[in-house]
Order: C-alpha cells, then sequence, then structure tokens
C-alpha cells in the first residue's frame, strides 16, 4: 500500500518547470528512433540538490538487500525502489516538473501526459549488467504512447554503464513477451546483432526519453561510484487500461493502476496530470 504525504508538494524550482525548446527534427528523430538524449535538460545545482535527496531514500530502502554475490542477474543490475514521489514530498516537486512532462508530451505527440510512476535505478560500484528489454512487456496500456525519462543524476561515463539503445528497435515485433534475465540478454542481443546500437555516455544534465517498446540495456559499472539514475515513466494522458496479458502486467495494474477497470482511462490518485497543453 502506497502512503500519502505531508506536507504537499513543495514550490518547484523555475528549472524544474521551465519550457525546453524542442524543435521540429528531435521530435522526428524520437519518432525514428525510438529515444532521443537531450543535453542541458537539468542544471547542476538542481541535479545536486534532488540528487542527494534521492540518494538519501534509495540508501534507506536498500540498507537490507543480500550482497551483490547472493543476487541474480536482475539484482545485480540495480537497485529499484518505485514511486518515490507518494512519500517524499520533496522528491515529489522534482518527479512532478512540469519540463520533463512537457518533453514526454512533446515527443509523443499527444494532448498531454499523466504519472504511471517513477523508479531509482541505483547501479552499485561493481554492479552487473542490465539485460536487453523492453519496458512495456510490463505495463498493461492500450497504445505503444508511453515514455521513460532516464535522468541520471551525474555525468555517467562509459566504465559506468550508461543506458544503451537499439536504434528503431521500438518498431520491430523483437523480444515483447520476454521479462529482464540471462535469456533476454541472449535471445535479444542475437536478434539485434544487425542493428545500430548507441552506447553514448551521458553528460551532467543530460537526459534520455525512450518509448516503451524501445529495447535498451545497461553495461556493468566498473567504478567504485554509484551508478545513480533516477526515472519516470509518462502516458497518454487518454490512456486505457488494457487486459493483462502477463503475470507482471497484472502486477502493474494493481500497483500502478488501482480501482481502474479494464477499457478505462488510467486516472487513478497515483496517475495524476502532470502537464496538459
Amino acid at each position: 500500500m502506497m502512503s500519502t504525504m505531508s506536507p504537499a508538494t513543495l514550490e518547484a524550482p523555475a528549472t524544474l518547470d521551465a519550457p525546453y525548446a524542442l524543435n521540429d527534427a528531435q521530435i522526428a528523430r524520437y519518432r525514428r528512433d525510438g529515444y532521443i538524449k537531450l543535453k542541458d535538460v537539468l542544471d547542476a545545482t538542481t541535479l545536486a540538490h534532488y540528487g542527494r535527496l534521492i540518494a538519501d531514500f534509495v540508501a534507506d530502502k536498500a540498507r537490507n538487500l543480500p550482497p551483490l554475490e547472493a543476487r541474480n542477474t536482475y539484482g545485480k543490475a540495480f537497485q529499484q525502489i518505485g514511486n518515490l514521489w507518494t512519500h517524499d514530498a520533496a522528491i515529489r516537486t522534482f518527479v512532478f516538473s512540469r519540463r520533463l512532462a512537457r518533453i514526454a508530451a512533446e515527443l509523443m505527440e499527444c494532448r498531454g501526459v499523466r504519472m504511471y510512476h517513477d523508479q531509482a535505478l541505483f547501479k552499485e560500484p561493481g554492479g552487473g549488467f542490465t539485460p536487453w528489454h523492453a519496458d512495456q512487456q510490463y505495463w498493461p496500456l492500450s497504445s505503444d504512447k508511453s515514455v521513460t525519462a532516464w535522468i541520471p543524476l551525474q555525468a555517467i561515463p562509459q566504465e559506468m554503464g550508461p543506458l544503451q539503445f537499439a536504434v528503431g528497435s521500438h518498431r520491430l515485433p523483437i523480444g515483447r513477451d520476454m521479462e529482464i534475465s540471462d535469456e533476454s540478454e541472449r535471445l535479444i542481443g542475437a536478434k539485434l546483432s544487425d542493428l545500430r546500437k548507441d552506447e553514448t555516455p551521458f553528460d551532467l544534465g543530460e537526459v534520455s526519453f525512450h518509448a516503451g517498446w524501445s529495447l535498451h540495456r545497461a553495461g556493468p559499472n566498473r567504478t567504485q561510484q554509484m551508478r545513480a539514475v533516477m526515472t519516470i515513466i509518462y502516458i497518454d494522458i487518454d490512456m486505457r487500461l488494457a487486459q493483462p496479458a502477463n503475470r507482471n502486467q497484472e502486477g502493474d495494474r494493481q500497483y500502478c493502476a488501482p480501482g481502474i477497470e479494464v477499457g478505462h482511462i488510467m486516472n487513478s490518485p497515483v496517475n495524476p496530470v502532470l502537464w496538459e497543453r
């Protein structure tokens, strides 16, 4: 059960709500490639402030995890904490950034976006690779109008395991029934052998947005520093709940759209509108 917060959302710094100037070429690139990386979306001061808050929250929630060597491939990939916004008012201010939400809406070319959920994905020093997968395999959504903002809280060099995209893979019916696993890494990777990959590092302030069916992975963290990343998943403001197609989607239905019936707009209390034209 999600907790409610007190106090209400704090006033956001101007940089979290100011519009980011997207152009038609960038929107077309996202539509073509299934992802886009955007420079200077957030400034260093904002990232440092909220990065500390998110890191402290994750450290508290992850303190009882077993050691890396005792976890499976999924568990070694990252410390995963979801829906931080429902527990911490200051983090909620960051997650509710109108700047980020507007980018998501403009990339998907929809009139607005709702929250699906947020997730902190912290890859520990020595943490393993993240296998190839498509996020929307886990989500009971009626359309492909979903996008994840992948927000590094620091610069991410190659050796830290930046997100890697298979360019244009959102248009291919590959791996759409596969959970994140050693098997997905092997089988999806083999089918993508001829597709161009993008595994470029992330500068400080750079944020990527990838479509729900875009195939992606990440390498291991070979540094002695935590790879700290916050993610926000947005859905079309008019998204309807689909009949769950697997056990993961049934779990997400209960967690991310409580009380919503199949075929109805996903307007539960945990799916607030974050930006509307």
